[in-house]
């Protein structure tokens, strides 16, 4: 069962997306939120894999509710849920640490499907996201992006040239949690390999920070 905390300020949002979601036999709801204080809450209650969350919330938004949560709890994976496809949205949520990117008008064929490829390590994107990536019609603002410091651990894991079971050892986590932060940490600094990642490394992160 793939157990996911649904995150929305309204609410014909939440129950619709529960009522669907419920639908599944693999998947089970085990809370939703409204805002974004909630939505911690019930992450440190109910240990969700998968949290949707809404990007247009009052109080907390869904931009610092995602940094927060990804930061706190790394084997959680957030899909942030949108009505906008503009650059800076995108790049915010990917930014704060979302694992994929998908518009509130998709069909729940998608948004199911996004969540099955989302525990297994996967980016799900919308169509219209996708299509901006792939076409570089949107990059990361590096001076904005905060990596938090398991990640700079990772990331200079990964310069160094060990792979996810080295980097397993060497902090003491599973191969699968090594993935989720390589993965969550592509993202954020806008690059799809490891080779890319050790680029970027090289050219963004001071060389006095240690690696552990």
């Amino acid at each position: 069962m793939i157990r996911v905390l649904i995150v929305d300020d309204h609410m014909m949002v939440r129950v619709g997306l529960e009522r669907l979601l419920e639908s599944f036999d693999d998947i089970e709801v085990v809370g939703v939120a409204s805002n974004g204080q909630d939505a911690i809450r019930l992450v440190t209650a109910h240990s969700p894999q998968v949290v949707l969350m809404d990007m247009a919330m009052p109080g907390i938004g869904g931009i610092e509710t995602t940094r927060l949560l990804t930061d706190a709890h790394p084997d959680v994976s957030v899909i942030a849920l949108s009505t906008h496809n503009d650059p800076q949205h995108v790049a915010g949520a990917l930014g704060a640490g979302a694992s994929g990117y998908l518009l509130k008008d998709v069909g729940p064929d998608v948004l199911v499907a996004g969540i099955r490829s989302v525990v297994e390590g996967g980016a799900p994107l919308s169509p219209s996201v996708a299509a901006q990536l792939m076409r570089g019609g949107w990059k990361m603002d590096t001076p904005s992006i905060q990596l938090t410091q398991r990640e700079l651990q990772v990331l200079r894991l990964i310069v160094d040239g060990n792979q996810n079971k080295q980097i397993a050892v060497a902090l003491g986590i599973s191969v699968k949690t090594v993935k989720t932060h390589c993965s969550r940490l592509f993202q954020r600094i806008g690059v799809s390999d490891r080779t890319q990642a050790a680029v970027w490394a090289e050219r963004n992160l001071p060389e006095q920070q240690p690696t552990l």
